[in-house]
């Protein structure tokens, strides 16, 4: 579930190992790419953070975040 606080879209997900975030990452990368709208997101072994704003916009969230989490749920 994504959580709006402090100007950006957060959501934390876990996987079964390294290889399955991994994965995952590559997968958000090919989408964030396609939309031109790049998250911050960390990796440690099997937990991916991704945090969502709108830098061009001042790091807020904006339709452009919503959109990119809406994609990213449907790639899960």
């Amino acid at each position: 579930m994504w959580i709006e606080k402090d100007n950006r879209l957060t959501r934390e997900f876990v996987f079964k190992d390294f290889s399955e975030a991994f994965g995952f990452m590559t997968r958000v990368a090919i989408l964030a790419e396609k939309q031109d709208h790049h998250p911050e997101w960390s990796n440690v072994y099997n937990r991916v953070t991704i945090n969502l704003s709108t830098h061009d916009a001042g790091d807020i969230v904006t339709e452009n975040d919503h959109k990119l989490a809406e994609l990213i749920n449907h790639i899960l």
